[in-house]
């Protein structure tokens, strides 16, 4: 009877220990959708548009965000006033840049900015002919605005590249991509033309691909797919970039980060000045784009990455072939 007992007690405690171990066993995260919920990018890549259910934007790859009350509710326009000191911006000479976001009809409300990888403003500057490219961090100023100090021929920057200094070394027609999101609003891009008075640059045109680049003794290259057939429009293009230094493979996992990420992508189109920005991730030893190009055209593309406190900027060029404008390969339901 004892040993009926104690063989009874044994079956108990292991079915007991069996169900804890079932129970504490880690569990894979799926993300299901919410009745009625609708998901939308952080960063507003496609202008508003939304989903049915959670995953990846098929522009800069960030996990899709339900839609709060206070975004759905907030349907306002934002624009970017903007001003240069002096009027008429010269090569060569001092000046500032300011740029003030607003409310499109209600233009004196005041309009607070969420911190987005670091910063309140990222703005990204480039010549028309995308041949000179700056990407830079506006200062608040008790105004209200985010201002930019322009420097003289000669002076140096006292930050280094990438703070809220730049210069203008040619006169001509420039492009301001303001990159902010609003407090309880969407993120935004608002582009405004400079004009610098001066003589302008030689003009650069890009004709052909350039997926190679070498910058500070790093090689990047962007590989054009394994089928061969390059870039598309309207699909989800899976890049993957390989970086060497000294003809030896780099893992970007041990870059440092940059702005919260391990590389940084912005791509502008020739003719359209179609904005792309992007943030490769990390996967099997190099850096992984997933993007979508809006439209077809020549790309010019800065990618930022940073090593021992530098910024390292590789230029690129893609040439992007019209393709289909309805499949985004990410299962969602528009």
């Amino acid at each position: 009877m004892k040993n009926l007992f104690t063989a009874s007690l044994v079956l108990v405690l292991s079915l007991g220990l069996f169900t804890a171990c079932q129970n504490n066993a880690p569990k894979s995260e799926v993300k299901t959708a919410a009745a009625g919920v609708q998901y939308i990018c952080p960063m507003n890549c496609e202008d508003g548009k939304t989903y049915d259910e959670p995953g990846s934007c098929p522009v800069c790859h960030m996990d899709l965000e339900p839609m709060k009350a206070e975004v759905e509710a907030n349907k306002s326009e934002y624009v970017t006033a903007y001003v240069s000191n002096p009027a008429q911006l010269e090569a060569g000479k001092p000046g500032a840049l300011s740029f003030t976001p607003q409310i499109k009809g209600n233009e004196s409300a005041a309009v607070p900015l969420d911190l987005v990888h670091e910063k309140k403003m990222h703005l990204i500057l480039v010549s028309d002919d995308l041949s000179w490219f700056d990407h830079i961090h506006p200062e608040f100023s008790d105004a209200g605005s985010y201002d930019i100090k322009v420097l003289g021929k000669g002076e140096n920057f006292s930050n280094g590249r990438g703070h809220n200094e730049t210069r203008f070394d040619a006169g001509g027609k420039y492009w301001a991509f303001a990159d902010f999101k609003p407090t309880g609003g969407l993120n935004q891009v608002n582009k405004t033309e400079i004009t610098v008075a001066g003589t302008p640059a030689k003009a650069v045109a890009y004709t052909q691909p350039k997926l190679t680049t070498t910058i500070d003794g790093f090689t990047v290259t962007l590989e054009a797919g394994h089928d061969g057939t390059g870039f598309s429009s309207g699909t989800q293009q899976h890049i993957p970039v390989s970086i060497k230094q000294g003809g030896k493979a780099i893992d970007p996992a041990t870059f440092e980060n940059y702005l919260g990420e391990k590389a940084h992508l912005v791509m502008v189109e020739v003719a359209s000045k179609e904005f792309v920005h992007t943030h490769p991730s990390v996967a099997n030893g190099k850096l992984d784009i997933h993007t979508t190009f809006a439209k077809p055209g020549t790309y010019r593309g800065w990618l930022q990455f940073q090593t021992d406190g530098k910024v390292h900027t590789a230029d690129l060029v893609l040439k992007v072939k019209e393709g289909s404008q309805h499949d985004d390969h990410t299962g969602h339901n528009h």
